[in-house]
């Protein structure tokens, strides 16, 4: 087990006054019931239940009231129950037993003293159908596939680690870094494929780890799909989709298909509800807030870029490029960063988007936008010249600020760009490696 940066996080969630039973949310194979073992280490007593098993759902269907419950969990635990002892009760798969949900006002209200976290890997396809959390009594937290640094992390790369929090950052590591990244792009970050990596420094062995991650979900489908009618619909975006990754798409007769909008849609939706992938829809304005326009085709992200390079079949594609930029046509250089943009961010609301200009017969296209400090950040995943950005140029020149983003493949670089409407603005070009540090370098250029 390597250390995860959500742990910072359940660190902070642990010593809240006002603290209420954590949900993790995620897609299967994330790595929640490991990291959550891993954080009970810290605790005197942990207790682990797996609904799944029959017996241990029993005990929150059992007559009784809450406190009886819950003696019956650390009776059959065989865990005592001292006090001044720090107290973990790990739930997963919890959408098997609506009443174990229930259940989690009373450990709020009656039993704050005992630190609960639920999590389970179907658990976001059951909310709003089978499932309804207490409002106001519990708090989430998104788990996502490891970052860059954590990948660092897991193949015992410290000095690089180390290096990274330089700043000005020092151009002497930039191959170095660069070639790490490229990795990192090649394989990932799924938890089961960096333990694999950093164990067995091994390429072709990942490919069962792969095989068994995209078999799991397509076992699922049946579970995802809340009827019969759509199982067909998800394991046709499953069997087609990754090909499509960071396309802009349209339901209507995807993949080749004849299925209607309607159903495809649907689909998309529940494979969204499990954080297997995201829509990741275009905005039109250049203020904030920043309003997803749902009118306009969506752009299809997955989970994690490690699983697009394998399910589509283009690792070699990707294996040992030296920019990011000249494999698959740029798809997973913008995956990747689309990907590090978002990995380290717990907020289950989160999510990326894009911008488009709102003009008849225009292709004007940024590939993401960000929200920092107020200001709506342009980013554009691109190794032109900064003058030959027009879409970026179009943006800034409805923006109230100076600064825009660049990722390459080249070292850390500002240049002051003129747009041809004639808006001075400073362009920093930022390598894939720093992407993570995004919002830092901004903030160190206001």
């Amino acid at each position: 087990m390597f250390d995860r940066e959500i742990n910072k996080q359940l660190e902070s969630w642990s010593v809240k006054p006002d603290r209420k039973p954590l949900v993790l949310r995620g897609a299967r194979q994330v790595g929640k019931t490991t990291l959550v073992k891993n954080f009970a280490k810290k605790y005197d007593c942990f207790i682990y239940l797996n609904l799944e098993k029959e017996d241990q759902r029993r005990l929150f269907v059992a007559e009784g009231s809450f406190a009886q419950k819950l003696e019956a969990i650390f009776f059959l635990s065989e865990k005592q129950r001292n006090p001044g002892h720090l107290i973990l009760i790990f739930i997963d798969e919890i959408q098997y037993s609506p009443e174990a949900v229930q259940l989690l006002r009373y450990f709020y209200e009656e039993s704050p003293e005992i630190h609960v976290i639920v999590a389970g890997s179907l658990l976001e396809t059951m909310i709003n159908r089978h499932i309804s959390f207490p409002v106001g009594r519990v708090e989430y937290l998104a788990v996502r596939p490891c970052s860059f640094t954590e990948f660092l992390n897991a193949t015992g790369n410290q000095t690089a680690l180390e290096v990274l929090q330089k700043w000005p950052f020092p151009e002497y590591a930039h191959s170095q870094l660069s070639a790490l990244f490229n990795r990192y792009a090649l394989i990932g970050g799924m938890p089961a494929v960096l333990a694999s990596y950093a164990k067995e420094n091994d390429l072709i062995a990942l490919r069962s780890v792969y095989l068994s991650l995209i078999a799991g979900y397509s076992d699922d489908v049946e579970k995802y799909a809340g009827s019969n009618s759509s199982v067909k619909y998800i394991r046709h975006i499953l069997r087609t989709g990754f090909g499509y990754t960071c396309q802009r798409i349209k339901f209507e007769r995807f993949g080749e298909s004849d299925y209607r909008s309607r159903e495809v849609s649907e689909a998309f939706q529940i494979l969204e509800k499990t954080m297997l992938l995201e829509l990741v829809y275009p905005t039109t304005s250049a203020q904030v807030p920043l309003l997803p326009n749902f009118k306009k085709s969506p752009r299809l992200h997955w989970l994690d870029t490690g699983l697009v390079n394998f399910a589509a079949g283009v690792q070699q594609e990707v294996f040992g490029v030296s920019d990011l930029r000249a494999a698959w046509k740029g798809a997973i250089a913008e995956h990747i960063v689309g990907q590090e943009l978002i990995v380290n961010d717990t907020n289950i609301l989160s999510h990326r988007t894009f911008w488009v200009r709102e003009a008849k017969n225009s292709n004007a296209e940024v590939d993401f936008i960000i929200n920092c400090n107020g200001l709506i950040i342009p980013i554009e995943v691109k190794s032109d010249s900064g003058n030959t950005l027009k879409s970026l140029h179009l943006l800034m020149d409805q923006l109230n600020h100076d600064l825009a983003v660049r990722v390459w493949d080249r070292p850390f670089k500002i240049d002051a760009v003129e747009t041809p409407a004639g808006k001075k603005f400073r362009l920093l070009s930022i390598p894939y490696y720093l992407v993570y540090q995004i919002p830092k370098i901004i903030k160190n250029h206001l």
